[in-house]
């Protein structure tokens, strides 16, 4: 059973049996289907059931020689609708079955995002056409959550032009680092040495959460699990139309990256409000719509 499946409103599936009635549902009364050749040259078909607004179940296999669809896996789904341009994604494939990791480098972040793609029809038809082994696109991010709390806000010691400026300033001193910029390196060194200067002397008077207003960073063994802080700029309550569980998407900016989080209403603890930080663990997913 998938454990992100209460992040989009199943939290009262308990057993195989259950579990197996809503996947014979899904697989019976989807809505759209995608396909195109995997591969080892069969037909790989991607069926979904949207169950809230943007969120549901999408279900994966192929057809055998009969026509006939045989699943091989499912997972929950949420789509995000912010976007941002990357170049140089990289997509690869999982090994144990037909699934795929995107990998992008997000300069301002200073970090290697690795998310899973929820689209990978449109992957392997341009793959197919293209022959692409990485690729210019614009990804919209997504996370589902199971486990997440609300945070008051801090005070903010610099304005958003000036916020925005100082990211502008340390993504040219990453990306001319990466190109060997000595003068860069060393620049980002003495930031990070005054960073930890600081931290060390506020941390013995404040609490962590008052000092660090968002972080972005891997979480466990699962490449694409994340543990994000990031502060609440939209709340959207949806209900799932067969549970009628509620479920909260949450649009959350961390660190320059803006993107929404849909987690169970059973599972956030305390009220979000616009302002205040959401902290929690999630599992990314992307959408890549390939440039041209």
């Amino acid at each position: 059973m998938h454990e992100y499946l209460r992040a989009v409103g199943f939290s009262s599936i308990e057993n195989k049996e259950q579990l197996k009635h809503l996947l014979e549902m899904t697989e019976d009364s989807y809505q759209s289907e995608k396909t195109a050749f995997s591969g080892n040259g069969n037909d790989f078909s991607e069926r979904k059931k949207e169950f809230a607004p943007r969120m549901g179940i999408i279900l994966r296999g192929e057809y055998d020689e009969k026509g006939d669809y045989q699943r091989d896996y499912y997972f929950p789904y949420f789509e995000g609708t912010q976007e941002k341009f990357y170049d140089n994604i990289s997509i690869e494939r999982h090994a144990e079955k037909e699934s795929y990791a995107g990998v992008c480098e997000d300069l301002s972040m200073g970090v290697t995002i690795i998310f899973y793609v929820q689209n990978i029809v449109d992957y392997l038809s341009e793959r197919h056409l293209n022959h692409l082994s990485s690729c210019t696109a614009r990804i919209r991010f997504s996370g589902l959550s199971i486990d997440g709390r609300i945070l008051l806000p801090v005070a903010k010691r610099m304005t958003e032009e000036e916020n925005s400026e100082a990211i502008l300033q340390r993504t040219r001193l990453l990306k001319a680092a990466r190109e060997g910029d000595e003068e860069a390196i060393e620049n980002l060194t003495l930031e990070d040495m005054d960073t930890y200067s600081m931290i060390s002397r506020r941390i013995a008077d404040e609490d962590v959460f008052s000092i660090v207003s968002t972080y972005f960073m891997p979480y466990g063994v699962e490449c694409d699990h994340y543990n994000v802080l990031g502060e609440i700029l939209n709340i959207e309550m949806v209900e799932n139309s067969l549970t009628r569980e509620r479920v909260y998407i949450l649009t959350i900016e961390s660190h320059d990256l803006i993107f929404e989080v849909c987690i169970n209403q059973k599972d956030l603890l305390g009220e979000p409000a616009v302002g205040r930080r959401f902290k929690g663990i999630v599992w990314l997913q992307g959408n890549v719509s390939f440039q041209n």
